[in-house]
C-alpha cells in the first residue's frame, strides 16, 4: 500500500484511535502493567502496555522520561522495583509532551524524589497550569490535571546531562507547543547506537492546521517538526505510546532471544514518512474550500 492508499488508511486509523483517546474513557492498555526490562545500554522501560515510560540508570543518579497519567506513579514506581533500582534515585524527570497522559503523574513524582522538572518552552505554562492553558483543551476539564512546578525551560537543542549518560532535548511542537523528541546515544555490545524517543507527531482530528487563533503557526511547527525527524540518525525507535514503535511484538522477540528486537531504522522511517502524509492530507483537507 504506497503511498497514498497508505497514508489515507494510516489517517483513518490515526483519527479513530485518537478520538477514541481523547475525551472517551481511559484506554485500558494505557493502565495495563507491562514487564519492565531493559532495552539496550542503560535505557530501560518502566511504563504500561501503551503509555511508555523510560529510566536511565547513571552513577549520578537516574532520569525518568514520562510520568504518565495521575494514577500512573504507582505502577512506574514498581516497575522500577522489579529491576532492581529505586524510585528514590530519580534525579531528573522529563516528558514527552505537556498532555495529561504523559504529565499528569508528574507532581507525584516530584514529591517521590525531588527530581528536578525540566520541561521544554512551549510545554512549560500548560503543565504549570495543569492543563488550563494549553491551546485546544483549555476548556476541557477531563484533560487537566496536577499542576506541577518547572524547575529547568528546556530549549531545542538543550541536554540533560547526569552520571556521564547526555540527552538532547529536540523541539518537535505541533501536537503541543513543547513537543520535545529526545535522542541519546548507547553503547551495547561495542556498538554505539543512536536512540530517538519521539514525542508525538500526531494531528488530533479536533486541531485546527488553519486559522487556527491559538496556536497561529501549528502548520508551520508540524513541518519543522517532519524536518527534525526526517535529519535524525536513528537505531533505536521509541516514542511516548508503545504502540508507535510496536512495543508488544519487539518486546517479544527480546525475550525469545533478538537482541536487536528494538533496532529499527527502516520502522523508524515508515512512521515519520506515514505521519508526515497523514498530515499533509489533513492539511489539505482544511486548506479546501468550504462548500
Amino acid at each position: 500500500m504506497r503511498p497514498l492508499a497508505r497514508s489515507a488508511a494510516v489517517l483513518a486509523l490515526l483519527l479513530l484511535g485518537l478520538s477514541l483517546q481523547f475525551g472517551g474513557a481511559t484506554p485500558p492498555e494505557w493502565t495495563r502493567p507491562f514487564p519492565p526490562f531493559r532495552i539496550a545500554g542503560n535505557l530501560y522501560y518502566v511504563g504500561s502496555e501503551d503509555l511508555a515510560a523510560f529510566l536511565i540508570v547513571t552513577p549520578g543518579g537516574n532520569i525518568l522520561i514520562n510520568s504518565n497519567l495521575a494514577s500512573s506513579p504507582p505502577l512506574i514506581r514498581k516497575s522500577i522495583a522489579a529491576l532492581g533500582f529505586r524510585i528514590s534515585d530519580t534525579r531528573i524527570l522529563l516528558i514527552s509532551h505537556g498532555h495529561y497522559d504523559h504529565a499528569a503523574g508528574s507532581a507525584s513524582i516530584r514529591h517521590l524524589t525531588g527530581a528536578k522538572y525540566e520541561v521544554m518552552d512551549g510545554d512549560v505554562s500548560v503543565v504549570e497550569s495543569g492543563g488550563r492553558n494549553d491551546f485546544q483543551f483549555a476548556r476541557d476539564s477531563t484533560m487537566w490535571f496536577p499542576p506541577a512546578h518547572v524547575d529547568r525551560i528546556l530549549h531545542d537543542g538543550d541536554t540533560v546531562s547526569l552520571g556521564g549518560t547526555v540527552l538532547t532535548a529536540r523541539k518537535t511542537a505541533g501536537h503541543t507547543k513543547g513537543t520535545t523528541t529526545w535522542t541519546m546515544d548507547l553503547n551495547e555490545t561495542g556498538k554505539t547506537l543512536h536512540v530517538v524517543i519521539v514525542g508525538s507527531p500526531n494531528v488530533l482530528d479536533s486541531y485546527r492546521l488553519v486559522g487556527n487563533k491559538t496556536y497561529p503557526q501549528i502548520a508551520d511547527d508540524f513541518r519543522k517538526q517532519f524536518a527534525v525527524l526526517n535529519a535524525l540518525p536513528c537505531d533505536v525507535f521509541l516514542g511516548a505510546h508503545g504502540s508507535y514503535f510496536g512495543l508488544r511484538a519487539k518486546y517479544d522477540r527480546l525475550k525469545s532471544g533478538d537482541r536487536n528486537a528494538f533496532v529499527d531504522s527502516a520502522g523508524y522511517k515508515r512512521y515519520v514518512e506515514d505521519h508526515q502524509q497523514s498530515f499533509e492530507v489533513a492539511l489539505k483537507r482544511q486548506q479546501a474550500p468550504q462548500k
